[in-house]
């Protein structure tokens, strides 16, 4: 007869009840377990696409994974090590330094003499400094690794030259509505039960989502733990249940610029929605009013200048609005500003003409003015000519004395190239009247 084993002490888990394991998040759940089963992402996987070809022939080079979160970065790297037959070695930029990457390129070149190659994963690759991206090079270059980085920000920007020139970037892109209803589709199927939303908070949840495919699932995840037994929501009760998950928009990375890009060329075309559209885009995501309302104030000079001489009175004077109203009153002075702008005709003569201005004065040196135009205080500068034959310009004829105030040596210059458009056409017969006023009382043009 065996000996009696002794009553094991439950655990303080297993006591709770918790002894089992843990359930998984619908994202992780709903991970593709294939190539075939990522969605959103057919340009590089569709039968033609980048990384299809590259399966073709079973061999891979580095890359680099280059958008948005949720987009399928990881999942992709990792069936790719699968499809190819390589190790998959996971590391984070976030929490990674020196020691772990000399740690992962010793482990993969002992796969290496053992015949197993190594993919390895750079999770925000973008956060190694440049010396920590320098030090893939090797690696990369011997075959020791087949280096994937992933990264949200730009690589022209934020990876070493020599890091890009030995891999290929290929761009994800944002999940379309689509590729959203696909995953809700397939969580519904895995699940065994309908998401309780009608057809409108249906959309709004894909809405929500922002082209995120993992955030996607989690609003799912919260609507099956809100929703009670036959309740179906709609549009509104799925907002205020879910507190709305803000824009992916980060003021120091791409988003910023894309959209202030989209906002400022919305204006150049003059296309007063577009413009809205954009302005409202940036704070709604939190953008800083102040900083809108001095690109507004740039955009006044840059692209519409004297054509409209009061647009840069109305960039100024909404950003006062603002300071003195604050938010959110504030903000309509801005988007008044915005549709004035973009209404108004444009001329970027004066934007040119002081590029170059400043260009002809940084080549030309330092050159004196004409004589007739310095000041001569002293007897000496009297003597030396300064001042001798100036014209004061209210006693000419019209006001015009049609004199050269270039310096002698540079020649007259023309910088200034009004356009047939708004103010600027009024400015263009001042400036064609005085060319002829000049050349007719000995002036050079």
């Amino acid at each position: 007869m065996s000996p009696k084993r002794p009553q094991e002490t439950p655990t303080l888990f297993a006591a709770a009840g918790f002894d089992q394991e843990a359930p998984h998040p619908l994202p992780d759940r709903l991970r593709p377990r294939t190539l075939s089963e990522v969605v959103g992402q057919d340009h590089i996987l569709g039968p033609d696409g980048a990384l299809t070809r590259m399966l073709e022939t079973r061999t891979l080079g580095s890359l680099v994974f280059w958008g948005p979160p949720g987009t399928g970065k990881t999942t992709v790297a990792r069936l790719l090590a699968d499809a190819t037959d390589l190790h998959f070695e996971q590391i984070s930029a976030v929490f990674s330094g020196v020691a772990d990457l000399k740690k992962a390129f010793d482990a993969a070149r002992a796969r290496r003499e053992m015949g197993k190659g190594t993919l390895l994963f750079v999770d925000e690759v973008h956060r190694f400094n440049r010396a920590q991206q320098d030090s893939f090079l090797p690696v990369m270059e011997d075959g020791t690794v087949v280096m994937v980085g992933a990264t949200t920000e730009n690589p022209s920007f934020e990876l070493n030259a020599a890091l890009l020139s030995r891999a290929r970037v290929l761009v994800f892109h944002s999940l379309d509505a689509a590729a959203i209803e696909k995953l809700f589709a397939h969580a519904e199927a895995i699940e065994g039960r309908k998401l309780p939303l009608d057809a409108e908070a249906r959309a709004v949840l894909a809405r929500m989502a922002d082209g995120d495919g993992r955030a996607s699932l989690t609003l799912v995840e919260e609507v099956w733990r809100s929703a009670r037994a036959g309740e179906i929501f709609n549009a509104a009760q799925l907002q205020d249940i879910l507190q709305r998950r803000a824009p992916i928009y980060d003021k120091s990375a791409d988003g910023h610029y894309n959209l202030i890009s989209a906002l400022h060329k919305s204006v150049r075309g003059s296309d007063p929605d577009a413009a809205l559209y954009y302005l409202a885009r940036m704070l709604d995501a939190g953008e800083d009013p102040l900083f809108l309302a001095r690109r507004v104030v740039r955009m006044a000079v840059e692209d519409i200048g004297l054509a409209d001489p009061q647009a840069l009175v109305i960039a100024n004077a909404a950003k006062d609005a603002f300071d003195f109203l604050g938010h959110p009153e504030g903000e309509l002075a801005i988007a008044q500003a915005v549709v004035y702008l973009a209404t108004a005709p444009k001329s970027n003569a004066v934007y040119t003409a002081f590029g170059a201005a400043m260009q002809t004065a940084k080549q030309a040196g330092s050159l004196l003015p004409p004589k007739h135009i310095l000041n001569s205080p002293t007897k000496l500068m009297k003597s030396e000519g300064y001042g001798s034959g100036y014209e004061y310009d209210h006693d000419a004829p019209d006001a015009f004395s049609g004199q050269d105030y270039f310096p002698e040596v540079l020649g007259r210059q023309t910088f200034y190239d009004p356009p047939e458009r708004g103010f600027e056409r009024e400015i263009r017969k001042r400036l064609d009247y005085w060319a002829k006023l000049r050349k007719e009382r000995g002036g050079s043009r």
